[in-house]
């Protein structure tokens, strides 16, 4: 058996717990984006509507005027544009930087320490986990204006860290033979890059029902008006819903063909594996309907949130409480 680095596995743990604190510092500044949104929004909108008045009395206009048309403050595309200023916002996304590279420090020092992929147990797979969602977030940041799923990342990256450290913490250990194997690391590796779009995808979702809801009642105000449309949102998670649904599909077959070598069948009826063809199925589904069946708007959002539900009951429910052949599987 390979030998620990007892060292290196205390630094993991004592960077996972100090990363936890700095995606905390994250979400209350991306929080409070969220709270002053509205308070922004008007102070731009009078700003703009003084300089109008400036410019029509200087033009021998009258000094009243009628009320300017709300401004585009979002695009569509999820450009980045100047229209307003969100310091929080910008605060939050450098926090959040430093919070990922502080957890992977730990990932990485526990990979070393381990001397193995870092997903043998609940505790590794939530939190290499929450590092693949915070760096997929912070990687589509560099191209698109995505500040308005901070909230939602940094909590769920949060929530994870806790959940880890505090719920199932795991000392550093050798795993059973049937982990010992490279599709340990192409399989799973997959498996959670998959997992972290589908995250970002939930929200996108969650927030189109809310603004398609505002649109249809004419009241798009506050924070809603930094989220790009309804169609926008849709869209965008369709985009990125086929990206990882065929790494889930890669996941689902190379999971299969690594059961044969560990266990002698392609297909065991095992929890993980019927619940991950249940996720395949419901995705396979989504990008159907929407594609052929015209399933748009409401019912898109919430057969992609049930995916994500259900990719949620995988990770915990099945894993806590299903008997199975997958060692993570219990704590």
């Amino acid at each position: 058996m390979t030998p620990v680095n007892e060292t290196l596995a205390s630094y993991s743990e004592l960077f996972m717990l100090i990363a936890a604190l700095i995606y905390l510092v994250a979400f209350l500044f991306f929080s409070w984006d969220m709270a002053t949104a509205s308070r922004s929004i008007r102070k731009l909108e009078a700003e703009l509507q003084t300089e109008k008045a400036k410019e029509l009395v200087g033009a021998g206009g009258p000094g009243v005027t009628e009320r300017t048309p709300a401004r585009q403050l979002v695009s569509d595309d999820m450009e980045y544009t100047d229209s307003i200023k969100r310091p929080a916002a910008n605060i939050g996304v450098a926090i959040m930087i430093i919070a990922t590279l502080a957890h992977a420090f730990a990932v990485v020092a526990r990979t070393i320490a381990a001397s193995r992929a870092p997903w043998g147990n609940l505790y590794e797979f939530m939190t290499s986990g929450a590092l693949v969602i915070a760096i997929v977030y912070l990687v589509f940041l560099l191209r698109k204006d995505l500040r308005f799923v901070g909230t939602f990342v940094s909590g769920v990256v949060l929530l994870m860290m806790i959940a880890a450290t505090i719920g199932f913490p795991t000392p550093v250990g050798n795993v059973q033979p049937a982990l010992q194997s490279w599709w340990l690391i192409t399989h799973v590796s997959v498996a959670v890059i998959a997992t972290g779009i589908f995250s970002l995808t939930f929200a996108m979702s969650v927030l189109q029902l809310i603004k398609q809801r505002a649109e249809k009642n004419n009241s798009v105000t506050g924070f809603m008006r930094l989220v790009p449309s309804s169609l926008a949102l849709e869209n965008w998670s369709y985009r990125l819903n086929a990206i990882a649904f065929v790494m889930w599909t890669f996941t689902l077959i190379a999971g299969s063909i690594w059961a044969e070598q560990a266990w002698g069948r392609y297909w065991n009826w095992d929890a993980k594996e019927v619940w991950t063809f249940v996720i395949w199925v419901i995705y396979a589904g989504y990008l159907h309907a929407r594609a052929t069946r015209g399933w748009t708007g409401t019912r898109s959002a919430w057969l992609n949130i049930t995916g994500f539900l259900a990719l949620v009951f995988n990770y915990t429910i099945v894993n806590m409480y299903f008997p199975s052949l997958h060692s993570y599987a219990g704590f």
